[in-house]
């Protein structure tokens, strides 16, 4: 009994490859200049070090990267859809006295441990619009990668191969984290010869428990249940929260037929490419088929307002190329449910005139918001149960008020702190950059404010910003599960959640316009 070969035919676990030199190894990262990844290098580096990314043995030459970005294939002429990278900058490029056949640490940036040994084969200045438009469709900072790609991406890549020291350390889920050596021999134990493989970033609901069980019996396989734990798309629900959703649905499964294992992927929401890449990434975790879902890790609208890819688009350049890829695509199809017989069927199999029903995302949303109902038909209890503790309804969920201006903003501020601690309702925190004592940079009013509101109290800030300083403290508030409404002290032309007007409110009509803010948001009050 075998699964399926590598791509590329070998697997290139540099893990297992250099273990007999670790401690020569060790020894020489701490006498290198060190690089300290980023979080997408972090996971990029672990699935090339344990063979995720076969045939790759580092990052990408200047030639490879070319040859991937025009031809979705290296300069060798194997298949490979994403360009992997190594981006540095000028100032680094200098102080580590990067070059041709320089030896660089790669160190972890969590607990600045070395991870491999990177040999410089070549420092290039990427064309970026051109990877934008060929890898991700068109030059749009609406799609995350692209953003990413010219507001994070630093202007040089650094080609080479790497010999592996460690895989950073994990301290969640570690029983279900495996590399793809270890899933093999998994699937070796348990008899599995045909597997297949389905990719998810987001909780699982009964619909999609019926989707691949019905896939796994049209392809006579068992399921890997194989979620992205690495970088995902912006605002996606937090991987802790989700991994407890996969360990409760997988009791749902019949005894045998499923597994869960995490992949520590940084998605780029590439669409088409991106499901090749996923694709290439479970045949080296020994799968032999893929589940590749309708609009498979689309981003969503454009700039303009369109989709980014057509629907079909991902299952159509994966089957354009399955002879190379040797996995069989397995179509995601949207299930309905039928409250009449309680099950869900193919949406393309429900006999007209059939009563179905459905809950969307947005639908979803709004009932842990708001605290209604979700029925049971839609998800099971123990799934409702872990997603209405991460994300509380509004009443009971933390919140962030930034009041944006000059001086005044800190005397608005204080006042609608202290009309906030009245109600009682949630502890209220001061953050006031007009208070010598809290000029902190944007970073750590960003993070303290999220803190606050990720543990259900309030933080209010006083502070003049930019649009941009405004959306990157939103951000990392919302990223920790709390809420943000943004308050603008006279007319200045920014995006804001309410506008107030010194010259012509007193303090007390200010403050009750944030006040009536929070209640119709539901942050406030009883409804």
């Amino acid at each position: 009994m075998t699964v399926n070969a590598p791509h590329g035919g070998k697997l290139k676990d540099l893990l297992v490859r250099d273990k007999p030199r670790f401690d020569e190894l060790l020894a020489e990262a701490h006498t290198l200049k060190q690089l300290v990844l980023s979080e997408r290098q972090v996971c990029d580096l672990e699935l090339i070090l344990t063979g995720g990314f076969s045939p790759l043995e580092g990052f990408l030459n200047q030639a490879d990267y070319e040859s991937v970005v025009e031809n979705l294939r290296l300069r060798s002429g194997i298949l490979w859809a994403m360009p992997i990278t190594l981006d540095v900058s000028q100032d680094e490029i200098s102080a580590l006295g990067i070059a041709p056949e320089a030896r660089i640490a790669l160190v972890n940036p969590q607990d600045k441990q070395p991870l491999a040994i990177l040999t410089v084969q070549d420092i290039y200045r990427p064309d970026k619009v051109k990877e934008a438009v060929n890898v991700f469709g068109k030059n749009d900072q609406a799609h995350p990668a692209v953003s990413y790609l010219f507001n994070q991406s630093k202007d040089f890549y650094v080609g080479g191969n790497v010999e592996a020291i460690q895989k950073p350390a994990h301290y969640d889920f570690v029983e279900n984290r495996y590399t793809p050596a270890e899933l093999r021999a998994k699937f070796e134990k348990l008899s599995w010869s045909r597997v297949v493989a389905f990719q998810t970033r987001n909780p699982m609901h009964r619909a999609h428990r019926e989707l691949t069980v019905r896939a796994a019996r049209s392809a006579k396989c068992n399921i890997l249940i194989h979620p992205v734990v690495g970088m995902t798309k912006p605002g996606d629900v937090d991987h802790f929260t989700r991994v407890r959703v996969y360990k409760a649905i997988i009791e749902r499964y019949p005894q045998g037929m499923a597994t869960l294992s995490l992949l520590p992927l940084a998605m780029r929401m590439g669409g088409p490419r991106e499901a090749v890449w996923h694709a290439t990434i479970r045949k080296n975790f020994g799968c032999t088929h893929f589940i590749v879902g309708r609009d498979h890790a689309g981003p969503g609208k454009d700039s303009e307002g369109k989709d980014f890819y057509g629907p079909y688009d991902a299952q159509d350049l994966v089957n354009q190329y399955r002879d190379e890829l040797e996995i069989e695509v397995v179509p995601f199809k949207m299930v309905s449910y039928i409250p009449d017989t309680d099950e869900y069927v193919p949406a393309d199999e429900v006999p007209e005139g059939v009563k179905t029903l459905n809950i969307s995302g947005t639908e979803l949303r709004r009932r842990l918001k708001t605290g209604g109902v979700i029925p049971d038909w839609f998800t099971y209890p123990e799934v409702q149960t872990i997603l209405r503790s991460a994300y509380p309804p509004r009443k009971s969920q933390g919140f962030t008020v930034l009041v944006s201006g000059g001086e005044i903003a800190s005397v608005i501020a204080t006042a609608l702190v202290t009309v906030l601690n009245q109600g009682g309702q949630r502890a209220t925190t001061l953050l006031d950059y007009f208070d010598k004592q809290q000029q902190w940079p944007v970073e750590q009013a960003a993070f303290l404010a999220a803190q606050v509101s990720k543990n259900g109290g309030a933080a209010v800030l006083s502070r003049p910003l930019s649009e941009k300083e405004t959306q990157q403290i939103k951000s990392q508030v919302e990223h920790q599960g709390g809420g943000f409404i943004s308050v603008q002290v006279g007319d200045h032309g920014l995006k804001q959640t309410l506008t107030v007007y010194p010259e012509s409110q007193p303090v007390a009509q200010m403050v009750h316009e944030v006040i009536l803010e929070l209640e119709k948001e539901a942050y406030i009050g009883s409804r």
